[in-house]
């Protein structure tokens, strides 16, 4: 299932659902729409209890949004699921 999000504002904060995988072909679509978010609002929430799927490139898109966040700005992860969260305690992110 290709990459959908929804975007919304709660309390200053933009909260990105994201719903299907995170793959190659969703990769630019998230970090498009993560540093837009980071320019406009001090901090972007990515919900990934709809992400189904996540392959290597996909973590590292993740890895390196969270890692290159600066000036103030955050990036944080929520509602992982079960997969998403094994998937980054074996990679130890």
């Amino acid at each position: 299932m290709q990459l959908k999000l929804t975007k919304r504002t709660v309390d200053g904060i933009l909260a990105i659902e994201c719903n299907g995988g995170l793959c190659w072909r969703g990769i630019a679509l998230l970090r498009d729409e993560v540093k837009k978010a980071i320019g406009m609002a001090p901090s972007a929430l990515c919900s990934t209890w709809r992400m189904n799927y996540i392959d290597s490139s996909g973590l590292g898109t993740l890895v390196a949004l969270h890692t290159s966040a600066q000036r103030g700005a955050s990036i944080k992860l929520a509602n992982l699921n079960k997969r998403i969260t094994d998937l980054l305690q074996i990679t130890s992110c």
